[in-house]
């Protein structure tokens, strides 16, 4: 499976099967998480067999079921964090699929106090994302059309388009997809438009953008 079939394979699952990650798998993932620390400047760790963190009212409230491996995202506390913690997270989020795992984003409906990620002074967990081999593929969501979240300057070019189609394949917190893309000539910019986690969210779907558009055809401009 490549990254692109993985995008549109890939659905939120919060159930999963009492079968561990292990063997070339782990390794993979592991492997992964370790580059994405190294480019994002992360310090993001998988967490296996916990069965604690996931229990209790909100884990239910959440309807999380039999969840013992997760990825915690930790990173030095700043203004960007939040951004490259859904940028990174994602591209694991999608590592993930490719290795046959079934993921879900959560920033809530775990037990903070119970988790085993490793926080050094100085450091924040941004949130965790539950990973297993599911006991469904999930089901895709409702979404917006390319008119609600873009503002292009000029008629879009087939690569922008396929940029948008990617980013709107990307999870958001409960499905809000607040952002909005700009073209001006093969400069793009993409900003949030309010909402819970709307930080996270934007790193997540400017992720999938470059999936879709190509990074050799734009260059981000800041907003």
């Amino acid at each position: 499976m490549d990254l692109s079939e993985a995008v549109k394979a890939r659905h939120s699952v919060r159930e999963y099967k009492d079968e561990k990650i292990e063997g070339s798998i782990l390794a993979q993932l592991e492997d992964e998480i370790e580059q994405c620390n190294l480019e994002g400047d992360l310090q993001i760790q998988l967490i296996t067999e916990d069965p604690d963190t996931f229990k209790g009212f909100l884990a239910h409230y959440g309807k999380f079921r039999n969840v013992s491996n997760y990825i915690a995202i930790v990173g030095e506390k700043n203004n960007s964090l939040n951004e490259r913690a859904g940028y990174y997270g994602e591209r694991l989020v999608l590592k993930a699929q490719q290795l046959g795992l079934n993921t879900c984003w959560v920033a809530l409906t775990f037990r903070k106090g119970k988790q085993k990620a490793h926080i050094r002074e100085g450091e924040k967990l941004v949130c965790v994302i539950s990973v297993g081999y599911g006991k469904t593929q999930g089901k895709s969501r409702k979404s917006k059309s390319f008119e609600q979240v873009t503002d292009p300057k000029q008629e879009a070019p087939e690569w922008f388009r396929k940029g948008i189609e990617f980013a709107l394949l990307a999870p958001t917190a409960v499905n809000q997809q607040k952002f909005l893309f700009s073209l001006n000539g093969n400069n793009v910019s993409a900003k949030a438009t309010g909402g819970f986690c709307s930080d996270i969210d934007l790193g997540i779907v400017k992720y999938h953008f470059e999936l879709g558009a190509g990074k050799e055809n734009f260059h981000w401009e800041e907003v």
